[in-house]
């Protein structure tokens, strides 16, 4: 099929004049004249030139979702629902000791992608800093619409900062555009930064207007990165108050509503996570995307299938009598399309591996109704459900069409990465332009209402106000047909837990369990799911020392919850290749020793914990002058 392409072509009109400059008297024609000038001067003017820049800070933000080895799936193996599960090699990130550390290759897509979050986060901050900077200099039509540029500006660099100050902790802050190369940057005291784009967001919340293009940044849209700044920071009752206003005006996707609702075995979850329902501008929910379209050229696949499905064609796959059951290829005679494997559940390679927290632990007797969980048949698949369809096994064996049957004797290796449950509805993206479907075209959501719901139920648990809590998760228990919880259910846990069920594969997991771990330490409210222990500021990261990989809970939240939830964390599950282990400094990941060793005219601090920290100093605030005057 024929891609539409999106790249503009450009016809010069200065033929003519051309022409008439060279039957003139004058051989000034023989001078070069360049058609354009298209430099920051020119192009950052107005509006849609401001607008231009910002594009490169969406096209960013697509990335973390989008590709093989995309950098979310490092943020949720970081966490409590998956874990590494490429276990053909050294490198990935399972011993973390051993291989999270600031002169490994951070930014690899067969290592670990913590690098990717700090280098490209810098890159958007880079380009959102060019418009904040020039913003006075170019001309608008009004002040409405200035305001509103340099609302999404703000969006697009505060939507940075927070991430990097809950994955790297105290990092540096640029408020203005580098005209010159910079050698000399310094730590920031991450409270000052998340205090400044609390401030920045509460501009952009008031300007940044409702109805925008897919891809762009909204209204709703500031809103949410504004509530989780003022959860961060504690102020509760400002985040209840934007909450309840962005879900008025966009109220969750009850009825089915797309084409999908006249395929078998689908329900409302495969409609609101369908390619449709995300181009479908009348969707409610979506108030935030990133894009990619279907036959548009230069688009990008997010491959979600080939990040989060089993490696069923890996060959460890084998019938009961021991021959290969899969393959891509299926028989040239067969009519059955579900045997044609990689087309319905599409071809993955099990990079993100769920634990048993995510496959069965958060799936109760109230959640048997609930359509996005594996008690609904349609929306999770298992690999009891795939069938083998190995052509070679067509008219041979008797297992060719019968469902797999899991040998005893799998090796540890092909049990991680071949055989788990997955959520199919949200993952299963079509891909008819390649052979193998790993997951195609498509936008992607960034935050959806039902999130903001989420966000609001625990709010109300920070403010003990339990059946308030309740209220708010069960609006999305209730759209996806679970039973209702009572304020006797709510705790910590249970937020968590329905935040695992409703946002996976599109919540930053390790930075929201760090995000809660911060307000535990900051607040010192008893976590009621440890029976009622308190933690503090002063020691989150542990009490560092190189190579001291601490494995003591009592330290943070983020530990304490990853151990007790991740079973291959706290069960220590070992492969040929490496076993699975964590600390309790790696809630904050290492800032790059390449950063650090190429600011040979400042400092940046490294995280305790990791080598480098005792070189650290105090870091500055936003507003404070760098030593020296640098």
């Amino acid at each position: 099929m024929k891609k539409i392409s999106l790249r503009k072509c450009t016809v010069s009109t200065g033929i003519t004049a051309l022409l008439a400059a060279m039957f003139a008297c004058s051989d000034s024609w023989l001078e070069p004249k360049p058609l354009s000038f298209y430099t920051p001067e020119n192009a950052y003017v107005n509006a849609e030139g401001l607008y231009g820049a910002l594009t490169s800070c969406e096209r960013n933000m697509r990335h973390e979702f989008f590709g093989d080895a995309a950098p979310i799936v490092t943020e949720m193996i970081q966490a409590d629902i998956c874990v590494e599960g490429t276990t053909d090699k050294a490198g990935p990130q399972m011993d973390m000791d051993n291989t999270l550390l600031p002169d490994m290759d951070l930014n690899n897509g067969d290592k670990t992608k913590v690098g990717w979050y700090w280098y490209e986060g810098y890159k958007a901050i880079k380009y959102s800093n060019v418009v904040i900077s020039r913003i006075d200099a170019a001309t608008f039509k009004d002040e409405a619409e200035k305001n509103a540029v340099l609302g999404a500006a703000y969006f697009q660099r505060a939507y940075r900062y927070f991430k990097l100050t809950h994955q790297f902790g105290d990092v540096p802050y640029l408020d203005g555009e580098l005209t010159i190369p910079k050698y000399d940057f310094y730590s920031y005291d991450r409270w000052s930064i998340l205090e400044k784009i609390q401030e920045d967001m509460e501009f952009a919340y008031q300007w940044v207007p409702e109805k925008v293009d897919r891809g762009k940044t909204s209204k709703a849209a500031c809103g949410v990165l504004l509530m989780k700044i003022c959860m961060t920071l504690g102020d509760f009752d400002r985040a209840l108050e934007i909450g309840k206003e962005i879900v008025a005006n966009h109220p969750l996707m009850t009825n089915r509503f797309t084409a999908n609702q006249s395929k078998a075995h689908t329900n409302l979850m495969h409609d609101l996570h369908s390619v449709e329902a995300k181009l479908d501008m009348s969707n409610t929910e979506g108030l935030m995307y990133v894009v990619a379209y279907p036959e548009v050229d230069g688009s990008d696949r997010v491959q979600t299938m080939r990040n989060g499905v089993p490696f069923w064609n890996s060959g460890a796959i084998k019938t009961p009598d021991g021959q290969t059951g899969t393959s891509v290829n299926i028989a040239a005679d067969e009519t059955d399309p579900e045997m044609d494997l990689n087309k319905t559940y599409g071809r993955g390679i099990g990079r993100a591996r769920p634990t048993n927290y995510f496959q069965y632990t958060i799936w109760t007797d109230k959640e048997k109704n609930d359509l996005r969980g594996p008690f609904n048949h349609d929306s999770w698949r298992r690999m009891e459900d795939l069938r083998y369809n190995n052509p070679s096994l067509k008219g041979k064996s008797e297992w060719y069409g019968k469902n797999f049957v899991k040998n005893p004797a799998m090796s540890v290796e092909d049990s991680i990465r071949c055989w788990f449950m997955w959520p199919h509805y949200k993952l299963f993206v079509p891909d008819p332009l390649q052979q193998q479907w790993a997951g195609g075209e498509t936008p992607w959501y960034i935050y959806r209402s039902a999130e903001v719901y989420l966000m609001m139920g625990e709010c109300y648990y920070w403010k003990d106000m339990k059946q308030e809590a309740a209220n708010m998760l069960n609006v999305v228990r209730g759209r996806a047909g679970a039973d209702p919880l009572t304020a006797a259910d709510i705790n910590i846990g249970a937020i968590l837990d329905e935040r695992a069920r409703e946002l996976y594969y599109e919540e930053n997991r390790h930075l929201e369990l760090v995000r809660i771990s911060y307000i535990y330490a900051r607040t010192g409210k008893p976590c009621e799911v440890f029976g009622g222990r308190t933690y503090k500021l002063d020691n989150l990261s542990g009490p560092g020392g190189t190579g001291s990989n601490v494995k003591e809970t009592g330290y943070n939240f983020w530990y304490d919850w990853v151990v007790t939830k991740n079973n291959f964390y706290n069960k220590g599950v070992k492969h040929k290749w490496a076993e699975y282990k964590i600390s309790v400094h790696h809630i904050l990941w290492p800032v790059p020793a390449s950063a650090i060793n190429t600011n040979y005219g400042g400092i940046l601090n490294q995280n305790i914990g990791y080598p480098g920290a005792e070189n650290n100093i105090t870091p500055l605030k936003v507003g404070e002058e760098t030593p020296a005057g640098k």
